[in-house]
């Protein structure tokens, strides 16, 4: 082997080596590690835990929280937060409830779902676009009048009375009957998020936005109409989230999806949407989904208490916020050497 083969071999060696690096120092890659820890650990304590009915039965207690994490993302990026979407879930859940008490079939509840949750989440949007006003502003009143409509309408009350067919949305499986129709449901809506994200001028536009909205303004960017687009989006995945919730459990309550907006923003963080805007993908956030799932289901398997939970999930979270900058750091180191 001549000299000059050899020093070809080792740039390329070192370029392999560089190129690995890189794709293990990304907030994804350590995700992915913690999802199979996650696996591996829980396999090993339950022996239950693997099998593939049990982990598709788990997927239901947090695909509808996914389902509103999707638009959530892009909410964040802009730099922006939606901390209403609970109570427009409780809000369509009503409106559902009041009409399947007066004999509405299906099709109708559905429109009705869609229809409130995208009503609500166009209010939150013009709020916030027309007279300026933060969005954690804006969505902390609607988020407390949504919520007060449910609680003042129902008080004690609940509603029961649904269409035999309505439960078979969030209660029924496809493929075999092994896979919930919620989980196809969630896959659809995180293909059209990531193409979106990626592919398409909205994804490029809301980082634009979130990085700087008076350059994007400069830039021509639409940033009001973009920005009232993403909230209505978020308005219309809460109401499917509460067509399926309200179908999988049967029944309106005032307290229905009760602290669901802190779990959502909490995934979207964990899988490496900057708080502060201007940056995210849906791939992490997906990868977190499950990570946090199927976690919550292996403790709950091994009767880990709540609180313990709770402890577990904030502790990520302080993860989620501290780590993906040391990560950046060493990236910066390496690049520097």
């Amino acid at each position: 082997m001549s000299g000059a083969e050899g020093s070809r071999i080792i740039k390329r060696e070192k370029s392999i080596g560089r190129a690995v690096t890189g794709f293990l120092l990304t907030w994804e890659s350590l995700l992915f590690i913690f999802l199979a820890a996650v696996m591996v650990v829980n396999s090993l304590l339950s022996k239950v835990f693997l099998d593939p009915a049990n982990l598709f039965d788990a997927t239901l207690n947090f695909t509808e929280k996914a389902i509103i994490a999707m638009p959530m993302i892009f909410v964040i990026i802009l730099g922006d937060i939606d901390i209403s979407v609970a109570s427009i879930i409780a809000l369509s859940s009503l409106f559902m409830g009041m009409a399947g008490a007066g004999g509405a079939p299906t099709p109708v509840l559905i429109l009705i779902g869609l229809g409130v949750g995208l009503l609500a989440g166009l209010v939150n949007g013009l709020i916030i676009t027309r007279f300026d006003i933060p969005a954690i502003a804006v969505t902390l009143g609607t988020m407390s009048l949504y919520r007060g409509i449910s609680n003042a309408v129902l008080g004690d009350k609940a509603f029961t009375k649904y269409p035999e067919d309505f439960g078979s949305l969030g209660q029924g499986y496809a493929i075999a009957g092994l896979v919930p129709w919620q989980l196809l449901v969630f896959a659809a809506i995180a293909i059209i998020a990531a193409v979106l994200r990626n592919s398409t001028v909205v994804g490029r536009y809301t980082v634009a936005i979130g990085n700087s909205k008076t350059a994007a303004r400069f830039s021509c960017v639409p940033v009001e109409r973009v920005r009232l687009a993403v909230f209505a989006a978020t308005g219309l995945c809460s109401g499917i989230a509460a067509i399926l919730l309200t179908s999988r459990i049967g029944s309106t309550r005032p307290n229905i999806a009760s602290g669901w907006e802190l779990d959502i923003i909490t995934t979207c963080v964990l899988g490496g949407v900057a708080i502060t805007g201007g940056k995210g993908n849906v791939l992490g956030v997906i990868v977190a989904i499950f990570l946090l799932g199927f976690m919550k289901f292996g403790m709950g398997v091994l009767n880990v208490p709540g609180k313990v939970m709770n402890i577990i999930t904030g502790a990520l979270l302080i993860v989620a916020i501290l780590l993906p900058r040391t990560v950046e750091s060493a990236r910066r180191r390496r690049l520097s050497r």
